[in-house]
């Protein structure tokens, strides 16, 4: 972490239960850098909304300190925070014009009513709706709905900016292209995002840092390229992209590699979150990280019967039995001079060790 002053979120200890018995948080650390996009990701219930609205003020912890810039703010209303908040439904007035949504933040606040006008169409300008002032509501699409619900978020110049599953309304083009332009809009105001979502494709492509949650706790906080190169434990691995799990006893570990029997075949492996000798393990493998029929030598290669194929347009899925597995999965780039194959064929299946963690059994 860097210096105090590039904190500007702690949680220290922070602990959540809504009935007195169980914990949708559990002793939660966690420090968000001033100017960062941290986004917030895991399966239903497993607590990253609700650590969000602990963020926000809507949710008070039961145990445990939330600081914002050094100081406890668990006695300030939300709307004395300074957080500025995009949800998935929009949340917008829908008697008001969009120039009086946006404007909203700043009328609660007693600005005056020409520097109202000038925030509002600045920011009505930086989400690309200039055009769009009178308008209400029910005039717009959903994406420039979700447009506006960001500029009334931006328009008092927030020190944190949260955003709850914002996209999820949205059709997958559309939610595609507003991850882009969230992304972009972060990049040129350096404003700090906190940011909800299930949708682990979303969080690899918009954060600076993911923290991945499950049954109340953060199980790794990392890079996107960290979480999915490095994954720290089975259930990382798995969340995070597609992945073949290979499960088998760990035969012999030297330092960061380790051989893995696996239905009867040694399978060498970068030992991650793994015992030593006799500890079960899951290795863990990207289906783009194997070759087929390769000429050149790698530390695993094994015979496996082609089963299905499924074309992806950019790319050819393939499922395999191999290892016992009948649904080992590869997936070939779909170019020219790529080798083909056709079901019930008998293939060399290579991979090498570095692409294969050994992580904690499933």
């Amino acid at each position: 972490m860097g210096a105090g002053s590039d904190i500007l979120v702690r949680f220290v200890g922070v602990e959540k239960s809504y009935d007195g018995e169980t914990l949708v948080v559990k002793g939660l650390d966690l420090e968000i850098r001033r100017g960062e996009f941290l986004t917030l990701l895991g399966p239903s219930g497993s607590g990253k909304t609700t650590t969000l609205l602990m963020l926000a003020g809507f949710e008070t912890p039961t145990r445990g300190e939330i600081l914002l810039e050094g100081r406890s703010i668990a006695r300030l209303p939300p709307w004395k925070r300074d957080i500025g908040m995009v949800f998935q439904n929009y949340a917008l007035f829908p008697h008001m014009t969009v120039a009086e949504n946006v404007a909203f933040p700043l009328a609660v606040r007693k600005l005056p009513k020409a520097e109202i006008e000038e925030r509002v169409a600045r920011a009505l300008a930086m989400v690309r709706l200039e055009g769009f002032a009178h308008r209400r509501p029910a005039q717009l699409s959903g994406g420039q709905q979700q447009r506006v619900a960001l500029a009334r978020a931006l328009v008092f110049e927030p020190k944190l900016v949260l955003m709850d599953e914002p996209l999820g309304a949205l059709d997958r083009q559309l939610r595609e292209s507003m991850q882009y332009e969230i992304k972009h809009l972060h990049e040129r105001l350096g404003v700090t995002v906190v940011y909800v979502t299930h949708d682990q494709g979303e969080a690899l492509t918009m954060s600076d840092r993911v923290a991945v949650f499950n049954h109340g706790e953060i199980q790794q906080l990392a890079t996107p390229a960290e979480l999915y190169e490095r994954p720290k434990n089975a259930f990382v691995a798995r969340f995070i992209g597609e992945n073949n799990r290979l499960s088998g006893i760990v035969k012999e570990r030297v330092g960061e590699r380790c051989l893995v029997e696996v239905d009867g075949a040694l399978v060498a492996a970068t030992a991650g979150n793994v015992g030593g000798a006799g500890a079960r393990t899951t290795l863990s493998l990207r289906p783009e990280r194997v070759a087929i029929n390769s000429l050149v030598e790698m530390d695993n290669s094994f015979e496996g019967r082609v089963e299905e194929l499924i074309y992806h347009g950019d790319h050819i899925r393939i499922r395999l039995s191999l290892l016992g597995h009948d649904d080992f999965v590869v997936k070939l780039p779909n170019r020219p001079g790529q080798i083909r194959v056709e079901p019930g064929q008998i293939v060399k299946v290579s991979w090498l060790a570095s692409d294969c963690r050994a992580l904690d059994a499933e």
